[in-house]
């Protein structure tokens, strides 16, 4: 008994020193894992600082010579990366180290595959005068852009000294240009020299501004930039006739792009079965609205300023109030005056582009994709806290997430009951659909270099309903040159349409295995929450589900 006794009183002790143990080992890994997010940090702080390339006679060195010479450091960067242990860390915190791989991937890709410098004379274009509706400029652009955009004019003190210093750059970057511009891109250097006439066009327009034309130094430095910009024109088209060569990039570079990059876990392959089901879908579904909504009027555009601002006006109330009243997301202050912004205004028939056709008839569906303007509104005004989430990432490898969930809010607010009102104006929703999954089907062949980008766009024209794409051509250049010089942006819309809805559905079905209930506001506000990364991280941290990333 007394042995027993012994034994007893030492139970508690040892318990005792086993949760010590315990503990410690526990607040040991705890303090591992921060340190090695640290490090991440650290890595993605000097990255960034590295992504941004050396000055070369006051513009960007993109010169071959450049990139050889700072390859060691990329590399040494890239290390360090694959080195830190992630085994222990939260799903965020893996989810912030590939976003960082995919960055590192994207430089090293454009380096070896895309090298826009060297193939894509739109790469070169300086000058924008409006901001995207995403988080960057769409495609690949120069690290020096100007955009007038930021700028409030009449210029004073320090943005006017800025504003000079960015205009500065045109001339080396453009004489720059003409070294750089090796590659044999047939398709990229016809459209591309389209890119940098606009460019000369907005240069005159800046002029126009208050305070320009009394500013003789900006006025100056203003023609100088029209000068080279022209001079820059004319040496493409020169060349012109010497490009023979193909403009995408392969099947097998856009899959590995798709994967490694965009982080988007589907092949080329499985992206033209995923578009052509979406084709087929909405014009499906299309006939079955107009079957359905067959005795009710048809829709009847504005006709004038006047009908177009009511409508316009009409739309963002009913919009907003929709989205608070029916729980869909939390609407925030600063979402109506973002949408406001962006209303329109009226453009007599015989020159409306594709969107703005669906827009004199509702501006709903439209404006149900300018949710990407609630998303800038909060970039800026509550910025993510997450200093790898906090800007724009590189390369447009947000992609998926911002484009594929303006697309899908389109059709998930229609289904959630947007248009009880007003039926006929869900025909214009799959309207919608149809026009992106066909440009995005033809931006697949083209990349795949199986077609033109001229064949690629009569995919895009032929099969959006209606002819709508057939009326102002601009557009579809426009959007067609865009997707060949970004790999991915044509279907992302889709794609990431697509990895939006099997999130929700996931999440969805976690709930009821749980025996909880799915809302949607949650949803969104969580997704919001996570910030602009690919839909397959938001996914993983939504679920836990982790995504297979090849490599």
């Amino acid at each position: 008994m007394q042995l027993n006794r012994s034994a007893n009183l030492f139970q508690p002790i040892f318990y005792l020193v086993l949760l010590s143990v315990s503990l410690t080992a526990s607040a040991q890994n705890s303090i591992s894992v921060a340190k090695g997010y640290t490090v991440l940090t650290d890595v993605f702080k000097e990255w960034r600082t590295f992504e941004k390339p050396p000055l070369k006679e006051g513009a960007p060195d993109y010169t071959k010579e450049s990139f050889e010479k700072r390859r060691t450091e990329f590399l040494r960067l890239k290390e360090r990366l694959s080195a830190l242990n992630t085994t222990n860390w939260n799903i965020s915190q893996k989810a912030d180290y590939h976003i960082v791989l995919a960055e590192m991937n994207g430089y090293d890709f454009n380096q070896r595959v895309l090298k826009p410098w060297e193939r894509d004379p739109a790469f070169y274009k300086t000058v924008w005068m409006a901001r995207s509706d995403v988080p960057a400029h769409e495609g690949p652009t120069h690290h020096a852009v100007l955009d007038v955009w930021q700028y409030d004019f009449p210029l004073t003190g320090s943005e006017r000294e800025s504003f000079l210093n960015a205009l500065k750059v045109i001339t080396p970057l453009n004489k720059q240009a003409q070294k750089n511009l090796t590659g044999n891109a047939r398709e990229l250097w016809i459209a591309g020299i389209r890119d940098i006439q606009n460019q000369a066009s907005d240069l005159e327009l800046i002029k126009q501004r208050e305070g320009v034309s009394e500013d003789t130094e900006l006025i100056t430095t203003i023609d100088a930039a029209i000068r080279s910009t022209e001079d820059l024109v004319n040496w493409l088209s020169q060349k012109a006739s010497e490009k023979t060569g193909p403009s995408g990039i392969g099947k097998d570079n856009y899959t590995w792009y798709q994967q490694n990059v965009h982080l988007v876990p589907l092949t080329w392959e499985d992206e033209v079965m995923l578009l052509k089901r979406e084709l087929a879908r909405a014009w499906s579904s299309l006939k079955l609205e107009e079957h359905r909504n067959r005795g009710l009027p048809e829709l009847t555009p504005a006709n004038s300023p006047e009908a177009y601002d009511a409508l316009a006006q009409a739309a963002s109330v009913e919009l907003i109030t929709f989205l608070d009243q029916q729980d869909i997301v939390t609407v925030k202050s600063y979402f109506k005056p973002a949408l406001d912004e962006h209303l329109g205004e009226y453009i007599p028939e015989e020159t409306r582009n594709f969107f703005w056709i669906t827009a004199h008839l509702d501006p709903k569906p439209l404006y149900s994709h300018f949710y990407h303007w609630f998303e800038l509104a909060r970039m800026d005004q509550e910025p993510n806290n997450n200093s790898i989430r906090s800007d724009a990432l590189l390369y447009n490898i947000f992609d998926s997430r911002n484009e594929g969930a303006a697309t899908a809010v389109e059709e998930m607010f229609m289904q959630a009951g947007l248009y009880e009102k007003n039926p006929r104006a869900r025909e214009l929703v799959y309207i919608l659909i149809a026009q992106r999954a066909a440009r995005g089907l033809g931006s697949l062949y083209a990349h795949a270099n199986m077609m033109s980008m001229e064949e690629a766009g009569k995919i895009h024209m032929e099969y959006t309903p209606r002819g709508w794409m057939k009326t102002e051509k601009d557009l579809l250049i426009f959007e067609q040159h865009l997707y060949l010089r970004q790999p991915g942006y044509g279907t992302s819309y889709i794609t990431g349409k697509y990895l939006l809805e099997d999130t929700l559905a996931e999440m969805a079905k976690m709930k009821e295995d749980q025996g909880e209930t799915f809302e949607l506001r949650q949803f969104f506000d969580t997704l919001n929450a996570i910030g602009n990364i690919p839909m397959s991280l938001a996914k993983w941290e939504m679920t836990g589900k982790e995504p297979q990333f090849s490599e």
